[in-house]
């Protein structure tokens, strides 16, 4: 049986959330409802049990927290911040950060 990945969203206004939602979907995983703020992002995660969460806003306590609760849960923020797996420094660069790929720039190597 093969399950789809399962996203959750969480940003600390409505507008974040709607603009990260319409960046971050994909028919190459599964959108959960979202939550916006920390509490509502932890009963997202206790109900969904999403396998990537995507934190965009002043969420440092919430990402903490969830790392805490969810040890190997992979976690995408818009910053630096502890427990954080991967930073997307904008919602456009939210899928490649979710698919684990390098962002822009890098190692420049010579032939």
């Amino acid at each position: 049986m093969c399950r789809a990945l399962k996203v959750l969203c969480v940003a600390s206004d409505a507008e974040r959330l709607a603009a990260l939602k319409r960046a971050v979907v994909s028919a190459d995983w599964e959108l959960t409802a979202g939550a916006i703020g920390g509490d509502a992002g932890l009963a997202q995660l206790e109900a969904e049990h999403p396998h990537i969460l995507v934190a965009f806003g002043d969420l440092e306590a919430f990402v903490r927290e969830a790392r805490h609760r969810f040890p190997f849960l992979r976690i995408v923020t818009d910053r630096e911040v502890p427990g954080a797996s991967a930073v997307a420094v904008s919602p456009e660069d939210v899928r490649a950060a979710v698919k684990g790929l390098p962002g822009p720039g890098g190692p420049v190597r010579s032939p």
